[in-house]
């Protein structure tokens, strides 16, 4: 992969810029830092490989040269989009999970808020960034890192959650420059309908355990510990427990990790 090959499969994909690195830190700080330089809406970042890309929590993201996609996306919200930021994250998880159903036959799950899934093990994880003015989002900075290959996963010993590639999962070598354009078409399309009922629906139909008793908690003890059924989504994405008594708890946005109970 290179800046010429994707600068071919995404010819027709209305980017506001490109850049390339053969290899970076992480994609997500070259995208902060080209946003505060007026960088235009769906100006796009990647990399082939990631020498210290990070996930949620600071935890870091494994990046090998020649074997994942590692991206970021620098978006502008309209009015309309400024209201619900913490729809961006879902966005990105829908848009994999579909061009992976598309291209694939690939049946991938969301582990909410921004894992995806693939019978159970992580394939891809997102992380939003939000630029504030004031008390207005000014820009955003989605960045996805997707496990393409097989050399992608990283070593059982660093892994806190099972992991695979689409390329154990297909039995292909696949075409990362193709994949990254199904992603971005994706994106587009969603982007149009990001929190209507039609985007929370696929949302929640793409949810992981759905009907199964998880626990979700704060790493950071600020809130405490919640269990229950997995019921679904509120009308503003977050998480829907059924209690032990029957009631039904909210889990907002912020750093949940989730876990199926006795897991």
């Amino acid at each position: 992969m290179d800046k010429k090959s994707l600068q071919t499969a995404l010819a027709d994909i209305p980017l506001g810029g490109l850049r390339y690195f053969d290899s970076t830190g992480s994609t997500n700080d070259l995208a902060l830092a080209w946003a505060a330089e007026s960088a235009p809406d769906f100006s796009l970042i990647l990399a082939d490989e990631q020498t210290s890309g990070r996930g949620r929590s600071g935890r870091t993201w494994y990046t090998p040269a020649g074997s994942a996609l590692a991206f970021s996306l620098i978006l502008r919200p309209d009015e309309s989009e400024r209201e619900r930021p913490v729809f961006f994250t879902a966005l990105g998880a829908l848009a994999l999970t579909e061009t992976l159903s598309k291209k694939f036959g690939l049946s991938a799950s969301i582990k909410w808020p921004n894992d995806v899934l693939i019978r159970g093990r992580k394939a891809a994880g997102i992380l939003l960034e939000t630029v504030w003015l004031g008390e207005v989002v000014e820009s955003l900075v989605l960045g996805m890192g997707l496990n393409v290959l097989s050399a992608s996963v990283p070593p059982p010993e660093n892994l806190d959650f099972p992991a695979t590639s689409l390329e154990d999962e297909t039995g292909q070598t696949l075409d990362r420059p193709a994949l990254l354009r199904g992603i971005l078409s994706e994106l587009i399309a969603w982007r149009a309908r990001l929190g209507s009922p039609e985007f929370l629906a696929a949302w929640e139909d793409r949810l992981a355990y759905r009907g199964e008793q998880v626990q979700a908690w704060d790493p950071s003890g600020q809130v405490p510990p919640r269990s229950g059924q997995l019921l679904g989504l509120g009308a503003d994405g977050s998480l829907q427990l059924r209690g032990e008594n029957g009631e039904t708890v909210s889990v907002h946005f912020g750093d949940v990790r989730l876990r199926l109970s006795g897991l």
